[in-house]
């Protein structure tokens, strides 16, 4: 076993491959920005194989391939696709930072847990993206983007016909009609493939700034006849709507969604329910063969009532895929911008090669939820 850099900062990478996840919080590339940090990296063997990248890729950077129990007892810090288990969280020792999206909206009681075992927990879900200097940190804007472009391919791909217009000897195919419910970013990235692949695209979103963004991409704006002129919230993200605003959204949603062959709903609320976007009676307004992608299918619910994670075929004959795990599909470039987002919020606590959080910065606070330095209020409770 090598001995690690006295006075540098260890970083850890668990392998989190499953079933599901292909991406990994550490690359070759991002190890060798790290050393020049002083930031010196341990990662499980075949962490990065679903990434394209091998244990000697990591060790020509010089990074350190090392078990499980090693990156416990020696790392710093620790960086996540996701989060640790509730198992990891009790092997690890009292100072660890643990950088990821925690879910910490939402599950306080995970937060708790962090907490009590004495861990300094970064949750990247909080990070104030409105802030120039956290551009490079936005994991949701990085894999959101990934998302979008892998929905449109996989809806392209579901869907019994072309997207473009074709002319043939046997006469010409008609453009497939696109929507995109949802104008962040996954749904920009949606709009650009889907009008790449050929197809006719028109978008919504509820924020007012929005239409210039679809509008800018070539594609054109659904007009329901509504008016939700607050639709923006904090930090960028669209707020979730009323109960009256969300049921004259459907309404007239599922009216326009019947002109459609392909529908794909990209509104994510971080942490929280999705907004339901398309209802059951929206759906059964499509026609048969007819494709409907969710992003925000999840264990929360979805953006479209009924969806679940997965494909099924209605009686009508549409096709309901729901898909919150669409980054993992492109796993190489999803873990590059991942990688770098983790890295960059690591280095941003290096202080003199140790690790400090300054609570009187809106970055720091926002962000650590727990292990709050002592005598500075906590993120979660201000107090």
């Amino acid at each position: 076993m090598a001995e690690l850099p006295e006075g540098s900062v260890v970083f850890g990478v668990f392998n989190e491959t499953s079933d599901t996840e292909s991406r990994v919080a550490l690359t070759p590339d991002i190890v060798t920005r790290l050393k020049k940090s002083g930031v010196t990296c341990l990662i499980e063997t075949r962490a990065g194989e679903m990434a394209g990248y091998t244990d000697a890729d990591y060790a020509g950077a010089g990074a350190e391939i090392a078990e499980p129990a090693r990156i416990v007892a020696e790392a710093d810090a620790l960086g996540f696709v996701d989060r640790p288990s509730p198992a990891l969280v009790e092997q690890l020792k009292p100072g660890t930072w643990i950088i990821g999206m925690l879910g910490s909206f939402t599950d306080a009681d995970y937060v708790a847990s962090l907490e009590r075992r004495g861990l300094v927990a970064v949750a990247i879900e909080r990070l104030p993206r409105q802030l120039s200097s956290a551009q490079s940190m936005d994991e949701m804007t990085s894999q959101n983007s990934v998302m979008g472009y892998k929905a449109a391919l996989v809806a392209a791909n579901a869907y019994g016909s072309f997207l473009p217009m074709m002319t043939t000897a046997a006469g010409t195919i008609r453009p497939a009609k696109v929507l995109i419910l949802g104008a962040g970013i996954a749904g920009l990235q949606a709009i650009g493939t889907a009008r790449r692949l050929g197809g006719v695209v028109t978008a919504y979103d509820v924020r007012p700034a929005s239409r210039g963004e679809v509008e800018s991409l070539g594609a054109k704006f659904l007009d329901l006849g509504l008016d939700f002129s607050a639709g923006q919230g904090e930090g960028g993200y669209a707020r979730a709507l009323t109960p009256e605003e969300q049921a004259a959204q459907q309404a007239a949603v599922d009216e326009k969604a019947a002109g459609f062959d392909i529908v794909i709903t990209t509104a994510k609320v971080p942490g929280r329910k999705p907004p339901v976007l398309l209802t059951r009676a929206g759906v059964d307004g499509l026609h048969r063969g007819a494709v409907v992608v969710d992003c925000a299918a999840s264990d929360l619910g979805g953006n479209v009532e009924g969806s679940i994670v997965g494909e099924q075929v209605t009686d009508g004959g549409v096709k309901l895929i729901g898909a919150p795990y669409l980054a993992s599909e492109v796993p190489t470039t999803a873990s590059n911008l991942l990688a770098r987002n983790v890295a960059d919020i690591l280095v941003h606590f290096v202080h003199d090669g140790r690790l400090a959080a300054d609570m009187d910065q809106e970055l720091d606070r926002a962000m650590v939820v727990a292990g709050a330095p002592a005598g500075q209020p906590s993120a979660e409770t201000g107090k």
